[in-house]
């Protein structure tokens, strides 16, 4: 009960954290020029004020047209009333729409002028109106954050069959998020976090939460199914399941670390986020999670659910045996047949194409189909390209005769649509030109625009002007900047991500060939899971299937983000085989024996921990953004791959083919903290280590006494 208090006053006292400190929220995590752009804007207060729009459209009715001017005064005065300034009236041309503009609108609650604008289309039928705000929630992630949690318990229950062993690693899992939640406020202040770093939180401690309990429910199940009495069982499944957590935390953890190579805030946020909630999840299960199982004893079966299947401990299971055995037997042939497989999956992803995505690629959603026919009806409504120019008093007079020239050329080169807007800053150091920029303000034609503007215009005009600094922003502009981080950034991750994941692998299992193959494991899943993007959401074949529009590309944030989720997540169940294969060859079972234990009895647990993922990331599959699409499509099926494909077929071929080699490590890293009188490469072949040397009437082989071979030196 101690361990049980101390974790409930842990989740309290983070919780009071987070009310005590407050939370700090990101503000703008643009990068490079367009980050100096907005930063100059922020500290002159200065820039182009945001803009309220509303949308009105007619089948039958003109602008000209009586009840339609009526209309558009309706609104006119509702819009004038609740945001201030001038209202200006821009007519489409098939005359049957026009779009209202407040330019510079002071703030005021969304919910306001929504209601306005439903009492405005209930009284009005033959005129629809439409209001433009970003800020209205995303109800497709709400929904696909409410559903995580019954998903979870829906698929541990079929795996257990009983409530109460179902419940267990829920309540870890959800404990350990209240928890990280509560960390994120005192972790906020050293990095900005982003509205999206509790979903990912969420998601990730989830993961790992329900990932690590199973870990240590399955293991005690298995220790007391064969007739270890309760305490020793938990402590057999400490030392054993205990230790294998923290190693595949701190492997998760690692691969997290790897999105602060970036240097941006928003993947800064995420990094801390993610660390703090698999720290939590690690603390719970070799902490309470152990006491939670002594207090229930033999209750944890208690709620048994007739007619469900659940997972076979041990032995139980005889489909992995087969399938194990199947590899085993022509483990040449299964390794290249499945590598084939991953590898002709990953191809496609040496055409991935990233950006931001588009108004167009975002028009499932209500907001971003109106945005989408906005931009398309009006060019001059664009999202603009804003140009922040500061300097002394005499050097912005000097400047302005050039702000001109940069005008005319934009028209002229048809990169951007009149009119175009200054704002000066009080002190006049400081200002700002908007020019809405030609196609949708952030699809391609728009990014070729902004390259056209930094590179072609503004060197021979405000460039020549001395004492100027120019700085180029706006959504297409951090679009551009934020791609160009991305792409700059992903190789020196990966390189972090797989070197910390070597060294923690080579220090766990006392071998460097282990830890390259799991490398290797791991970038094939992760290519595989990336060539599928590529071929659903840059193809146009399966837009249908799943209900979206693609552009052709996938969003400039989602390999990285991807990449440290997937790796990490991979290395958790590759670490979990991996110890029970280990404690197999420790124990002095062959190399084929051992495979076949170690993935025989970690399949049922690796594969409902999958499934967890599966379900809970088919979920943000099936939103209407586009983010949270590609992202839920790319955490499923790469997860249903690795545990399925590379788990069982790939991982027992190739470990099978390397033979004793699998543990080989150099006599100069000898030093390494290991087991003592486990040699890394035994020096004989595993033929002569036959299983039925080691009695097996129901006892553990680790109960037997310990004595080492003078001719191999294996400790037995």
């Amino acid at each position: 009960m101690f361990a049980i208090t101390v974790w409930i006053a842990f989740v309290l006292l983070s919780v009071g954290l987070s009310i005590a400190t407050g939370s700090r929220q990101l503000q703008d995590g643009s990068v490079g020029q367009s980050a100096r752009g907005d930063a100059q804007m922020q500290a002159h207060m200065v820039g182009p004020g945001q803009a309220a729009q509303v949308y009105l459209h007619s089948a039958s009715l003109r602008v000209t047209d009586g009840a339609f001017k009526a209309a558009i005064a309706e609104v006119s005065t509702v819009l004038h009333t609740s945001f201030g300034g001038p209202v200006s009236v821009r007519t489409a041309a098939d005359r049957h729409t026009a779009l209202l503009v407040v330019p510079e609108a002071r703030m005021v609650s969304p919910q306001v002028i929504a209601s306005e604008v439903a009492g405005f289309n209930a009284d009005h039928q033959r005129i629809s109106a439409a209001f433009d705000d970003d800020n209205i929630p995303n109800n497709d992630l709400q929904r696909a954050e409410k559903l995580s949690v019954p998903v979870t318990l829906l698929v541990l229950l079929m795996a257990f069959g009983a409530l109460v062993a179902a419940l267990v690693p829920v309540l870890l899992a959800v404990t350990a998020v209240v928890a990280a939640f509560g960390l994120l406020g005192p972790i906020s202040h050293l990095f900005p976090l982003s509205p999206s770093v509790k979903t990912v939180v969420l998601l990730i401690g989830m993961a790992v939460g329900v990932d690590y309990a199973l870990f240590y429910v399955i293991r005690s199940r298995e220790e007391r199914n064969r007739g270890l009495p309760a305490q020793e069982a938990l402590e057999r499944t400490a030392r054993t399941s205990g230790r294998t957590v923290v190693i595949a935390g701190s492997t998760v953890a690692a691969a997290m670390a790897g999105q602060f190579a970036i240097g941006s805030d928003v993947f800064n946020g995420i990094a801390s986020g993610t660390i703090a909630v698999i720290a939590c999840a690690v603390a719970g299960s070799v902490t309470v999670l152990p006491a939670l199982l002594r207090l229930l004893g033999r209750g944890m079966d208690a709620g048994v659910i007739p007619f469900l299947p659940h997972l076979a401990a041990g032995d139980g299971s005889r489909f992995w045996p087969k399938l194990v055995g199947v590899v085993l037997r022509r483990p040449v042939l299964w390794l290249f047949a499945s590598a084939a497989v991953l590898i002709g999956l990953a191809l496609p992803a040496a055409g991935m194409h990233l950006a931001l995505p588009s108004s167009t690629a975002l028009a499932q959603a209500p907001q971003s189909r109106l945005q989408a026919r906005i931009d398309a009806q009006f060019p001059s409504a664009s999202s603009p390209a804003v140009v922040v120019v500061t300097g002394s008093r005499q050097r912005l007079a000097a400047a302005r005769p050039e702000i001109g020239r940069l005008e005319s050329l934009a028209a002229a080169r048809g990169i951007a649509h009149p009119p175009f807007t200054t704002n000066e800053s009080a002190d006049g150091t400081a200002l700002t030109l908007a020019l809405p920029l030609t196609g949708l303000g952030d699809n391609q034609a728009s990014r070729r625009a902004i390259a056209v503007l930094r590179d072609d215009l503004i060197p021979p005009t405000l460039g020549h002007v001395p004492g100027v600094r120019v700085a180029v922003t706006g959504d297409a502009a951090r679009d551009v900047d934020f791609t160009a981080q991305m792409r700059r950034g992903l190789p020196l991750v990966i390189g972090i991500v797989l070197l910390l994941a070597f060294c923690l692998l080579l220090v766990t299992f006392r071998s460097v060939v282990v830890p390259v193959t799991a490398i290797a494991l791991n970038l094939l899943s992760v290519g595989a899971s990336f060539g599928v993007l590529v071929l659903v959401f840059q193809q146009h074949w399966a837009q249908g299937l799943l209900g979206f529009q693609s552009d052709g590309s996938i969003i400039a944030w989602l390999p990285v983000f991807l990449f440290v989720v997937l790796f990490g997540l991979s290395m958790d169940y590759h670490v979990f085989i991996l110890s029970r294969v280990r404690e197999g060859i420790d124990h002095g079972l062959s190399n084929d024996e051992a495979l076949r234990s170690g993935i025989t009895k970690t399949a049922g647990v690796v594969t409902s921990a999958a499934l967890v993922m599966f379900g809970v990331f088919s979920l943000f599959g099936t939103a209407s953004a586009l983010d949270l699409k590609q992202a839920g499509v790319g955490l499923a099926v790469a997860v249903l791959l690795d545990a399925t494909l590379v788990r069982a077929v790939l991982l027992p071929a190739a470990m099978k083919v390397l033979g004793r080699w699998n543990w080989y490590l150099p006599s100069w890293l000898d030093w390494l903290p290991g087991r003592p009188g486990t040699p890394a490469l035994p020096a004989r072949p595993d033929s002569e280590y036959p299983t039925s040397e080691f009695p097996t009437s129901g006892y553990p082989i680790s109960e037997y006494p310990l004595s080492e071979d003078k001719q191999s030196g294996i400790t037995v």
